[in-house]
């Protein structure tokens, strides 16, 4: 699975949790062995994707870990603001 679909699976799971799809903005950050993937979201819309003591959060970076192991790369998710 290139890293291009890693991108892609976490747009669409965010896109699918918010009430505004269109302000859903993920963008990737290579390195040589770990990959810095930050999702962005309308204000309104952060509680929604961080979820209930994080729990929506550590979800989706567990997807995004499992996803990953196949690559042989390391994908860190990142929630901004």
């Amino acid at each position: 699975m290139p890293m291009i679909e890693m991108t892609n699976l976490i747009a669409n799971i965010a896109k699918a949790l918010v009430d505004k799809p269109a302000e859903v903005v993920v963008t990737e950050i290579r390195g040589q062995h770990t990959s810095v993937i930050e999702l962005k979201v309308a204000k309104e819309d952060i509680g929604k994707v961080i979820g209930k003591h994080g729990r929506t959060a550590e979800a989706m970076r567990n997807i995004l870990m499992a996803a990953s192991t196949k690559l042989r790369k390391r994908c860190i998710l990142e929630i901004l603001d």
